[in-house]
């Protein structure tokens, strides 16, 4: 083992303190988002599983906010901004066993100046979180141990802890799966002696029990997660879209940092040249627990619309490979100008992105339709709720007094988001309870929910919110169920000193005609 070099410590502390001070402040002073909202909903009603995805968000966010105790934005963060620093280690020691300490720690710097490790997992709370904890302790195990004997004694304790941080892992998002496909892949095609320790199975049987609460949840309602999951991929024809592998691709490498991704090209190009000066067996492995997500995502977005944080994971691990190029560079003039270049990069696109969703820097045409205003402007899926929710506050307790609306009266939408927005904004600071109405696709979590409360209810009365943004009046679902349908409210939303966005409240009287249970398959 080559001798520990404080400096890089030193270097590494820093590095750690200046993210985590920078993503607490993000956590603390940016609404959350159209998922974070909703992935709340997993820790205020647990389950085994859940509709979009496994548990374990969910459990993040209980644990980090004291069961929700602690509810306001940063607390439902904290977990990602925790599990972010952490991570930050994890790759510096990864990189410090794959090849030396510089590695370790230019590997750890790459991490932080990616948009999707910093931010979108490392600040924003989604399934990503915490697969990316076990995600990247799998691959420090992997290559701890897989380029050694199977016969060494550590073996006997270590993959049983590789099954278990895997099936942690498949518990937070599917996709680790494709770490397993990597770790059989390897065996086959470089060592067929590990198939032949009993270790290996045992870390196979492990992983498959901690999927037992996705497969408990699965088989009491008849596979419903894996079939919506499933039908992301596989619905529909086979018709060719080259615009959704543009988006895919251009999206990969701006979630990853633009600069992060051409040296992840540079090292994977030395890779096949055989010039990456990093342990064959090491690179091996990184190869086949990476590419074939990768492909398997951008072949996908040719036939089907992708979202490119599915593939993140597989990219921040080819950092990796990029820190091993850095290292190996001559001048180290060469190295700081990636560094610098990549870092320069990653706080123009946050400054600026912060900057779009607190004060709108790029205002829109005073000429949009009204009740479009704010339809092209995704900045704004994380402004406004909260002025929503003060306003709404005020009518509630108007229409209360003046005995316009009952006590009782619910909030409801007929699709998960933005309904979850205004479920955590408007409904829960004035203890309104929320419903879905509509299909289970649209719905997702408030299928269950609805029966949390105990379902519809003939004479219910209900408010309704839906904004400019993804403006949807209430249509002929709502005025078949309610015997009247009114309009309550318009809300100016303000960013800027400029109306930006608009919310429109309704209220749904008497409700006459009790929908159909969206969960009726499952009594």
């Amino acid at each position: 083992m080559p001798r520990y070099q404080p400096k890089y410590s030193r270097y590494l502390i820093i590095l750690i303190v200046i993210s985590t001070a920078i993503r607490m402040f993000i956590a603390a002073t940016i609404e959350l988002g159209n998922d974070e909202v909703y992935y709340r909903l997993y820790a205020l009603y647990p389950d085994l599983s859940h509709f979009d995805h496994p548990p374990m968000v969910g459990l993040i966010i209980q644990l980090f906010s004291l069961n929700l105790l602690l509810h306001s934005a940063f607390f439902l963060r904290l977990g990602a901004i925790v599990i972010g620093a952490f991570n930050i280690y994890l790759i510096y020691r990864i990189g410090k066993t794959i090849k030396n300490e510089r590695t370790g720690f230019y590997a750890a710097f790459l991490y932080v100046v990616s948009i999707y490790a910093s931010i979108i997992s490392g600040t924003f709370i989604l399934p990503d979180t915490p697969q990316g904890l076990f995600w990247i302790l799998s691959i420090y195990l992997m290559l701890y141990m897989l380029p050694n004997e199977p016969s060494e004694k550590n073996v006997r304790y270590l993959f049983p802890l590789l099954g278990l941080t895997l099936g942690l892992g498949i518990l937070s998002k599917y996709t680790t799966v494709f770490l397993w496909l990597g770790i059989f892949l390897y065996f086959v095609f470089y060592r067929r002696d590990w198939l032949k320790n009993k270790y290996v199975y045992l870390a196979l049987i492990i992983t498959f029990i901690s999927m037992l609460p996705i497969l408990i949840w699965n088989i009491r309602y008849d596979f419903v997660s894996f079939a919506f999951q499933g039908g992301r991929i596989s619905e529909g024809s086979l018709q060719f879209h080259p615009e959704f592998f543009a988006r895919e691709l251009l999206g990969e490498i701006f979630y990853n940092n633009p600069v992060n991704y051409l040296l992840i090209v540079i090292a994977v190009v030395s890779v096949i040249s055989e010039k990456l000066l990093v342990r064959i067996s090491c690179i091996r492995l990184i190869v086949l627990m990476t590419i074939p997500l990768i492909v398997t995502m951008l072949l996908v977005s040719f036939f089907r619309s992708t979202l490119p944080h599915w593939s993140a994971p597989a990219y921040t691990t080819l950092l990796l490979l990029a820190a091993g190029w850095l290292d190996q560079q001559k001048s180290s003039g060469a190295q700081k100008f990636w560094l610098t270049l990549s870092a320069v990069v990653f706080f123009i696109i946050i400054i600026l992105g912060y900057a779009q969703i607190k004060y709108g820097l790029i205002l829109q045409s005073d000429r949009e339709e009204y009740t479009r205003l704010g339809s092209d402007d995704p900045s704004l899926d994380m402004y406004g709720f909260k002025q929503v929710g003060s306003a709404f506050r005020e009518l509630v307790e108007k229409d209360r007094a003046q005995g316009v609306m009952p006590e009782d009266a619910v909030l409801v939408g007929d699709n998960w988001f933005p309904l979850a927005n205004y479920d955590y904004y408007a409904a829960s600071p004035v203890g309104m309870k929320v419903y879905g109405l509509g299909e289970l696709d649209h719905i997702h979590k408030y299928a269950w929910i609805n029966r949390e409360h105990g379902g519809f209810k003939k004479g219910m009365s209900a408010y309704y919110i839906t904004d400019s943004r993804y403006y949807h009046p209430p249509g002929m679902l709502f005025k078949a169920a309610f015997e009247s349908v009114e309009p309550a409210d318009t809300i100016q939303i303000i960013r800027g000193g400029h109306i930006v966005k608009r919310a429109f409240v309704f209220r749904l009287k008497n409700l006459e005609q009790v929908p159909e249970d969206p969960l009726s398959f499952k009594k």
